[in-house]
């Protein structure tokens, strides 16, 4: 199963690592605050890239939060494994988002982004709008780290709900019809 671009993004609801707690989460929660989210899914714990991703998202949480958007980041380790390794990584320590767990790979496998070989999900991305609907999808493979500026720009284009040029940057002329 994967994802389309323009359907509802599949429902969840997991467990997740907020701070140095646990709480659950689900998509509704934050649609239904009508809120925008990135979800995006990274390959293991205590790995090499993933590291870079989650603190480069971290880093730009206030230009996430100022886009009403909320940054939700997993992997199909659990969240006692998250907690493990935010508290051994020095980077980590001050994730500003949920560390969501998806350890049956329900997730991973309804975003379409679990590799079946490996067992672990894909570097995928999903921009989510208010209404419950994939905006945008990114997929990566395991040994490349996405472009966060990349997802900000993204969301300012869809945001503006305008058509928008190749490259387009936030305060540049869309295209008028």
């Amino acid at each position: 199963m994967s994802v389309q671009v323009g359907k509802a993004a599949p429902e969840f609801n997991t467990t997740a690592l907020v701070g140095r707690e646990f709480q659950d989460i689900s998509l509704k929660q934050y649609t239904d605050a009508d809120k925008w989210v990135v979800l995006f899914f990274y390959p293991k714990d205590f790995t090499f890239v993933c590291p870079t991703e989650l603190v480069e998202f971290n880093n730009a949480v206030d230009e996430f939060e100022d886009r009403d958007v909320v940054l939700l980041g997993g992997s199909t380790d659990s969240e006692f494994s998250h907690l493990g390794w935010v508290k051994s990584h020095e980077d980590l320590s001050d994730l500003q988002y949920p560390l969501f767990a998806d350890i049956k790979k329900e997730m991973a496998t309804s975003y379409g982004v679990l590799d079946e070989e490996s067992g672990v999900a894909l570097r995928g991305t999903f921009v989510i709008d208010p209404n419950g609907v994939v905006q945008w999808s990114q997929i990566n493979s395991m040994n490349v780290g996405r472009n966060v500026g990349e997802v900000i720009r993204v969301i300012d284009a869809l945001q503006t709900d305008e058509l928008c040029p190749c490259n387009w940057k936030k305060g540049e002329q869309t295209i008028q019809l």
